[in-house]
């Protein structure tokens, strides 16, 4: 019989094998599991009195990190107690209430400024290829409403130019998808191709970094807030994430199909697929998001809406 601090490779091996991700989990449940060999080494069977001191917050974990943590720890407790090495699985109701973030949709000219500051700065030092990348993946994550992670993510060998299309593999549904792109996409991707290539001949990323692995998320998150920070009015306060150049891309969407007189609710089974949504409450919930101006529009029956949509709450 195993010791408790002995399941972790098993336990990522068993999210791998059903297409989980196993990056985030390795480092918590790694570091849980060196809690356990140090201070409970000869465990067969977790319990809570020996798991809780672990959950203690520490004085400088934030609130999503800690959430974050306690939560993949949630998850290994339902993989040892389904395999008889726990007696209980963790209850995370002690955990603070998570701050709802409301997205910030841009308006056009704001979009402008910040997709043309980038564009700027890589002007101004051609010979940057980070400032290069900054330049074309702010576009075509709103462009194509991609996660940021799967715009970071995309590998050449997804990129299908023939046909005009990028495979999505990693997402957090873990379900492939084909987005298409038009010809304006295509163009400046092909543009981008001829100088990314001669930079990193051997990388399989389409942004790499000096290593020739993918960006991390504070690299595409810093340099983007701080875009905001150089081109938004004096006047406006509004946080922002690179996540809402997707919600942008979404309204933008229902807008159109709104002008056009066209039934959104028949809309979002295909509006769903295309954002890789696990859920129609999902793309309903960018409902909420359009102008007042909707509210009378014919193409929104609102009783099936109010229905169906989440509730969204405020902060």
């Amino acid at each position: 019989m195993k010791y408790c601090w002995e399941y972790t490779s098993d336990y990522l091996e068993y999210r791998n094998g059903i297409g989980l991700d196993v990056k985030n989990p390795k480092y918590f449940i790694s570091v849980f599991s060196k809690y356990l060999k140090e201070n409970h080494p000869v465990e067969t069977i977790l319990k809570k009195e020996i798991t809780m001191p672990w959950c203690i917050r520490k004085e400088s974990e934030k609130s999503y990190s800690y959430r974050k943590r306690i939560s993949e720890l949630k998850q290994f407790t339902f993989y040892l107690y389904g395999v008889g090495a726990s007696d209980f699985v963790l209850d995370t109701s002690f955990l603070p209430k998570a701050e709802t973030y409301i997205p910030y949709i841009f308006n056009d000219d704001e979009l402008i400024k910040l997709f043309n500051y980038f564009i700027k700065k890589s002007e101004d030092d051609p010979e940057s290829i980070s400032k290069k990348e900054l330049s074309i993946i702010y576009r075509l994550i709103f462009f194509l409403g991609l996660r940021p992670n799967e715009g970071r993510e995309i590998k050449l060998e997804d990129i299908n130019f023939k046909e005009n299309y990028i495979l999505i593999r990693k997402n957090k549904t873990h379900k492939e998808r084909i987005v298409a792109m038009s010809d304006d996409v295509v163009m400046m991707l092909k543009e981008y191709m001829k100088y990314r290539i001669s930079i990193y001949p051997h990388s399989e990323y389409l942004f790499p970094n000096k290593n020739g692995n993918c960006h991390d998320r504070k690299w595409l998150s810093d340099n983007f807030r701080e875009a905001w920070k150089c081109t938004k009015s004096a006047e406006n306060s509004a946080r922002v994430r690179v996540y809402d150049l997707r919600h942008r891309f979404a309204t933008t969407l229902m807008m159109k199909m709104a002008d056009e007189g066209k039934d959104l609710y028949n809309l979002i089974p295909y509006m769903s697929a295309y954002m890789g949504h696990a859920h129609f409450d999902e793309t309903m919930y960018y409902i909420h998001l359009l102008p007042d101006k909707l509210t009378d529009s014919k193409s929104i029956d609102w009783e099936k809406m109010n229905n169906a949509i989440p509730e969204v709450k405020k902060i």
